[in-house]
């Protein structure tokens, strides 16, 4: 089914395993992505505001992960850290079942934030074990499509048991999503990927040092900021705004991860094939712009007469999801492409902290924009995205290297 929607599937080393994880992996998270926010504030007496704050504060005190992981991901490889961090995920999420109080909401969301950040910090290293350098735009473009695929079915089976079964369904999404973490993890533990080039085993001399020194890195790091906010308005905004800011039913939030999944899944490699002729810097600053286009339009439909909502939010919704088909895979290849072979795993690491940082940070500033109106939130990520546009066109001219490594 993957080949035939995507076309010739880039040649990979032994990819079943690591395909499978990140598909399982992704219906579990698609459960609960749009609804992590609801179901506290549903299944607590807190406030939506305490629930945001304390999912702030985990995800404040979980950023030194990626820095820690940085350097077991150089030691140990990608994939037995990114397994591992799959598995401390799974009992994360067991933990959000019982977690009432704000002290044990900031536990277990903390827990499940040291997994996902690891993970992530080790996840790109996972497609440079698989994928040759050449092919690795059209590798990040399957992995994406498989992961919007996930999410798709996920969000729709997460938005039908919240509406059939309320709180109960929400309990079941939880459970799902941690079993879904323990198949991931036990998938990518059986997978063994080619050995790995003796360059991409020597570590560099100078660590942290290094990439802390790398001006170019840094630059895209800051960049990469305005599209960790981007992504996180489907699990943190969407839902809330809707339901909340414009008194909506909770089922469009389910029909827009689903539309946003479907459409990735349909033309994600499709579009990375078409762009590969572009500058990787000027294919992700056209994908930034793109985002600022979604997010004035969601910000308009808070002003738009009732009638015009629904038609509103799917078209800026089809922009958005236009947005991440084309800055996505090109985006992800220029995170490993400036990163030097020996240190990739630190690289990364610097990398995650942009993700770390946006994550802890989104929940409390969404919801407090979004306590001072509906727009809020979407003017401020718009800003971001037109803030990206100089720094990428910057990163463009100090150079980037060829996709040879």
């Amino acid at each position: 089914m993957t080949t035939a929607i995507l076309g010739r599937r880039p040649r990979v080393h032994g990819p079943h395993h690591l395909l499978g994880a990140h598909l399982i992996d992704s219906l579990g998270s698609g459960l609960l992505l749009a609804f992590t926010v609801v179901w506290f504030a549903r299944t607590t007496d807190l406030t939506l505001t305490a629930v945001g704050a304390a999912i702030s504060l985990a995800r404040l005190l979980a950023l030194p992960t990626a820095v820690l992981t940085g350097p077991l991901v150089d030691r140990y490889g990608a994939r037995p850290v990114a397994a591992w961090a799959n598995a401390g995920s799974a009992l994360a999420y067991t933990g959000f079942l019982g977690a009432r109080q704000v002290w044990q909401i900031v536990t277990v969301v903390l827990l499940a934030q040291i997994g996902t950040a690891a993970y992530w910090t080790a996840s790109t290293g996972l497609v440079v074990l698989a994928a040759e350098p050449g092919q690795r735009p059209r590798w990040f473009a399957l992995v994406g499509s498989l992961r919007n695929a996930g999410l798709a079915v996920g969000g729709a089976l997460g938005a039908l048991l919240l509406a059939v079964g309320g709180t109960d369904g929400l309990r079941l999404t939880v459970l799902l999503n941690a079993l879904s973490y323990a198949v991931a993890a036990g998938l990518l533990l059986a997978w063994r990927p080619a050995a790995v080039p003796p360059a991409a085993r020597a570590a560099a001399a100078g660590g942290y040092r290094t990439v802390l020194r790398d001006r170019r890195y840094l630059l895209l790091v800051a960049v990469n900021l305005a599209f960790v906010f981007a992504s996180l308005v489907l699990g943190l905004l969407l839902a809330v705004y809707l339901t909340e800011g414009l008194h909506r039913p909770a089922w469009l939030a389910g029909s827009l991860l689903v539309l946003n999944s479907v459409q990735v899944v349909l033309t994600q490699t499709a579009v990375a094939r078409l762009l590969r002729r572009y500058r990787p810097t000027r294919v992700v600053a056209a994908g930034s712009l793109l985002n600022v286009l979604a997010f004035a339009g969601f910000a308009a439909v808070a002003a738009a007469p009732g009638w015009a909502v629904l038609a509103g939010v799917f078209a800026a919704m089809l922009v958005y999801n236009l947005a991440e088909t084309v800055a996505t895979p090109y985006k992800e290849e220029l995170t490993v492409r400036l990163a030097a072979p020996g240190l990739r795993g630190r690289y990364l690491a610097v990398n995650q902290l942009a993700w770390t940082l946006g994550q802890a940070l989104a929940p409390g500033l969404f919801t407090l924009l979004l306590g001072l109106g509906p727009a809020w939130p979407w003017v401020f990520l718009g800003a971001l995205g037109l803030a990206a546009v100089p720094g990428l066109l910057l990163l463009e001219r100090l150079g980037v290297p060829t996709a040879d490594a």
